[in-house]
């Protein structure tokens, strides 16, 4: 059997261990795979692992040998679901394993907005705690999270793990989600609109996945529906919000702060306006890589590989 994998390096090969994957078949590794060049090279894959190479209906119909894509991500929105199972392709993803890693990302930024531990710690080491403390005192903005309210999209395994985490901190929790109330921890209150939830926002995070429905879903008008002292978080996909935006709403102090770890086009072009703003702190997409999940990751793609060739596939979507 012969498997394509076709982005190995977004999946920090190294750092990962293949070996299992590579006694289940021929492995062929590319470093990074652009779009016009996928068919040419999984033209007789029967196995296509992707982490962020994106597979077309027309892609599909250059490779007549293909049985399984194999996401090595959670999301689907790289593949053209509805064409993979006309032709009979098995696609297959990795769900949860970086649940606590991502929950945790989000808190992070969370807190490193609330609390700025790192500016504080730079004044420290220039001397400026002996020279002025009341200016370092006056000058750092601080924020309580306890009693605040956070507003949640989406509550899949994540944005639950994320409700939870608030709910230690004395937080209030809003959720938009399908889940009946029934269905919803006590701690969570379930609104009936986006407006509702984006208007009673403190801090507004991000866990749905990216489809037709969910782009853009953080517009110009819903932010104009956010207090100005609101702090927006996204961990999920770029493509939820307008940037443009996002950085008008920031630079005119219509929404204090952003913390993002996931951009609609990345790496980040130099042009992104957000990249310019002090009150929207960037990380490269970097809330699944910890030692854990990537071992989580791992294990499960394997798992999956071997159980398709069982003839009883797992985390099929």
């Amino acid at each position: 059997m012969k498997i394509v994998i076709a982005d190995s390096y977004a999946a920090l090969p190294g750092d990962l261990d293949w070996s299992g994957i590579e006694t289940l078949g021929e492995c062929i590794f590319y470093d990074r795979t652009h779009p016009p060049e996928l068919a040419a090279r999984a033209a007789d894959a029967e196995v296509l692992l992707i982490n962020k190479t994106p597979v077309t209906d027309a892609d599909m119909e250059q490779m007549p040998r293909l049985r399984c894509i194999g996401l090595m991500i959670t999301g689907l929105n790289l593949i053209d679901m509805e064409a993979a199972h006309r032709r009979g392709i098995t696609v297959t993803n990795v769900p949860h394993y970086s649940t606590e890693a991502v929950a945790q990302m989000t808190i992070a930024h969370l807190l490193h907005i609330a609390m700025p531990i790192a500016p504080l710690s730079q004044q420290v080491k220039e001397g400026l705690w002996h020279d002025d403390y009341a200016r370092i005192a006056r000058n750092t903005h601080q924020i309580e999270l306890y009693g605040l309210t956070l507003s949640i999209v989406g509550l899949g395994a994540i944005g639950s793990r994320v409700a939870a985490i608030a709910q230690g901190f004395g937080m209030k929790v809003l959720a938009y989600t399908s889940k009946s109330e029934t269905e919803l921890p006590f701690y969570i209150e379930k609104t009936d609109s986006l407006e509702e939830l984006f208007s009673r926002a403190d801090v507004l995070s991000l866990h749905c996945p990216l489809t037709q429905e969910t782009t853009g879903i953080v517009s110009a008008e819903r932010l104009a529906m956010m207090k100005p002292s609101a702090i927006l978080l996204n961990m999920s996909r770029g493509g939820l919000i307008d940037e443009v935006a996002l950085a008008s709403a920031l630079s005119k102090g219509r929404l204090y702060a952003a913390g993002l770890d996931v951009l609609s086009q990345e790496p980040v072009r130099p042009d992104n306006p957000l990249l310019a703003l002090s009150n929207c702190h960037l990380t490269p997409h970097m809330g699944w890589n910890t030692a854990a999940a990537k071992r989580r990751l791992t294990q499960t793609v394997m798992d999956n590989l071997r159980a398709f060739l069982s003839g009883h596939p797992i985390n099929v979507v």
